[in-house]
């Protein structure tokens, strides 16, 4: 039994960090949000009322954190994890956040004298239940290969990426892709129901013909299709509307560095841009879906309700 701390216990960390407890590890949680930590604790994570509690004789500490910004301030800040985690410990980054953050991260935590791994998922919150999320694993080889034993409970594969930072490329370019995908998804929905076809015929068509994708099979924003869709639920979030902007800004953002010309992103971009803007950031990205009806008005949304 190994000594995990884990920091953010949100909509991913909370399962996931369930699922280590499960393999049989003493899990010790933080976060800000008390109702997290009150439903990770009934998942028999024991939480912690403080960073400094939770990192007391940590061997593995696990990051689950929002953006950039806040991945610098846990690890670096004065009560930070470089400053407060036991000299040994293995420290493993699961947020999405921008590559140059984290490279920072990799080189502070080497001159600390840490082991570090940047190590963001893809797989979504069922995922993260189910224990079948996809790692992508930055950093030096041997810290990776004691970072897989930790992460093997939580995870369907791991994929070391190569050098630090190249976790969070490869997480980066994947959810552009995703929500590129996405956007498609929400077109073709809506065109699709404006055509009189039934929803549940034409999704069998599209989930087994050139139609199909990961977001058409999880996402896809129409009710009682699928049953991870946020559709079934007036679009309460799965995944964000605000964090999925961040994430494609970070595409973008990365677009701009290295020249590479981005048009589709830039479309999605300002699809959840628009979500953030009518004040529905806290609702489901899959939402975008209501844009591409001319009167805004989709199956499964209910603005009222909202």
């Amino acid at each position: 039994m190994t000594t995990i701390s884990w920091i953010g216990l949100g909509n991913m960390g909370g399962p996931m960090s369930a699922n280590l407890v499960k393999a049989g590890h003493d899990v010790r949680g933080f976060d800000l949000n008390e109702q997290a930590m009150h439903e990770a604790k009934a998942q028999g994570v024991t939480t912690c009322s403080s960073i400094e509690e939770v990192l007391d004789g940590a061997q593995v500490v696990f990051t689950m954190l929002p953006k950039g910004e806040h991945s610098r301030a846990v690890y670096l800040g004065d009560s930070g994890v470089l400053a407060l985690a036991p000299q040994d410990a293995l420290l493993i980054d699961s947020s999405t956040i921008d590559v140059e953050t984290a490279v920072d991260l990799h080189k502070t935590a080497a001159e600390a004298g840490f082991e570090f791994v940047d190590a963001p998922v893809s797989g979504g919150i069922s995922g993260a239940a189910a224990g079948t999320l996809t790692f992508m694993v930055g950093g030096e080889s041997g810290a990776v290969e004691k970072a897989k034993q930790y992460i093997e409970p939580m995870a369907g594969r791991i994929v070391h990426t190569g050098e630090a930072g190249t976790g969070q490329a490869a997480k980066i370019v994947n959810n552009m892709m995703l929500f590129i995908s996405l956007e498609a998804c929400g077109e073709g929905a809506v065109l699709a129901d404006r055509l009189g076809l039934d929803p549940q015929v034409f999704w069998d068509i599209a989930s087994v013909s050139s139609g199909n994708s990961w977001a058409l099979q999880t996402w896809y924003p129409v009710p009682d299709i699928v049953d991870s869709s946020a559709a079934n639920n007036n679009f309460k979030a799965t995944f964000s509307a605000a964090l999925a902007a961040k994430d494609v800004g970070l595409a973008l953002a990365a677009g701009e560095q290295t020249g590479v010309n981005l048009p589709a992103a830039e479309l999605a971009a300002q699809r959840f841009q628009q979500l953030v803007d009518e004040g529905y950031e806290n609702l489901d990205c899959s939402l975008i879906a209501k844009y591409a009806a001319p009167d805004g008005k989709i199956r499964g949304w209910n603005p009222d309700e909202a």
